[in-house]
């Protein structure tokens, strides 16, 4: 399975490319965006099924058993990528984790997995898509056994999740598929009760920011479901309202992945790691055309445009707090994802494997604020939450 799975993340990364290649060779297809939505929303009305739910489906069947569609792998993989063709603000965490439980369907079927075996399989499917895709294996491992339930991680499929992880990224990498990495700087010359703070208070924000990008993705996904009734019109009016906010904006900075772009003077993640100074509200932009696309229906996942944000409002804090601003992009990186995902450990390694060990503390600091100020409530409506509060269990947020 982490072979296949290994195979299909190196094609899939290579796919990403060439597609965000041709939108920036092409700007227009942007018009197409409305178009390509529809199309893909009649694909998964006609065949998707159950596929439909996406991530929230695999961790429905890790809590309750049961199997997963073949169809989900194919079905998201061809969604993501029309989505950013046309410059849509999506990600690819949510095509990673699908693709690689939809392959172990595949796998289920052929062997006759069931019971307590299909809950491991559907893991080590999601730790071998995210390990493949995004390059952190350890990470993958821990995000498979962490998102499902908050406060009770599943550590006997740890070992198991990591050899899967490691050897769909091990897979990825002979195929030729490369990775980014980033070199940063320390956080500050010296530990001191006034770098804490500045830490803690970046955290807060970061967290703060988390909570609203989810509050405000449930209630808009909610307000489009009322307002357009029939899933084939909803991606048509988040393609229009992308369309409209590239106007409004002036920048295409905000369209797509954006971890980098051919204008020098451009948005991106890349520049925001590199030191290079964000626009001040580059952080809310990106956040309004992530709500627009992802909350009408296209497909490809939150994390990345997360990555965006929480890369800018660290390159801003940084400027108001004094902290270098290489590293306080870093760790608005991974604390926006770990305020939204409810995965502060995943989150906290994935910026050891991606940044070094060095600065581990730091990052563990920063993520476990950002998790600890953010609510209940995460970007996968089907995670539970299993944290004693006031002496009783609570359920799902």
């Amino acid at each position: 399975m982490a072979l296949m799975v290994g195979t299909a993340g190196a094609f899939f990364l290579w796919s990403l490319e060439g597609v965000t290649r041709l939108r920036f060779a092409e700007p227009r297809l942007l018009f197409l965006l409305p178009l390509v939505g529809m199309a893909v929303a009649w694909l998964y009305e006609r065949y998707g099924g159950e596929a439909g739910r996406g991530s929230d489906l695999i961790l429905d069947r890790i809590e309750q058993g049961g199997m997963l569609p073949r169809r989900m792998a194919p079905l998201v993989l061809v969604g993501t990528l029309a989505t950013h063709l046309c410059g849509g603000a999506a990600g690819r965490e949510g095509t990673a984790l699908q693709m690689g439980a939809g392959l172990a369907a595949l796998m289920a079927r052929a062997l006759r997995v069931e019971g307590d075996g299909l809950r491991l399989l559907w893991m080590t499917g999601m730790a071998a898509g995210f390990g493949a895709v995004f390059g952190t294996p350890i990470a993958a491992a821990l995000f498979a056994v962490e998102v499902a339930v908050v406060g009770r991680p599943k550590w006997r499929a740890l070992p198991v999740c990591w050899m899967a992880a490691w050897l769909a990224n091990q897979t990825c990498l002979a195929w030729g598929a490369e990775h980014e990495r980033y070199a940063i700087g320390a956080p500050a010359t010296g530990w001191n009760p006034v770098v804490v703070g500045k830490m803690l208070l970046a955290g807060l924000c970061f967290g703060v920011v988390g909570l609203l990008f989810v509050r405000a993705s449930r209630a808009v996904a909610a307000g489009i479901k009322v307002w357009v009734p029939r899933p084939l019109w909803r991606p048509a009016l988040g393609g229009l309202i992308v369309i409209g906010l590239y106007f409004l904006c002036g920048r295409a900075d905000y369209l797509g992945l954006g971890l980098w772009s051919p204008d020098p003077a451009a948005g991106s993640l890349r520049s925001f790691l590199a030191g290079d100074a964000a626009q001040p509200w580059a952080w809310a932009w990106k956040f309004a055309f992530t709500l627009a696309t992802l909350a009408c229906g296209f497909k490809g996942g939150e994390v990345t445009p997360l990555f965006f944000i929480g890369a800018a409002l660290g390159n801003v804090l940084a400027g108001c707090l004094g902290l270098p601003t290489d590293w306080c992009s870093a760790a608005g990186l991974v604390a926006v994802f770990a305020a939204t995902s409810k995965a502060p450990l995943a989150c906290c390694l994935m910026g050891i494997e991606l940044f070094g060990i060095a600065h581990a503390l730091p990052l563990a600091l920063v993520c476990g604020v950002a998790f600890a100020c953010s609510g209940k409530a995460g970007i996968y409506a089907s995670q539970q939450w299993r944290i004693p509060v006031c002496g009783r269990w609570r359920g799902r947020a």
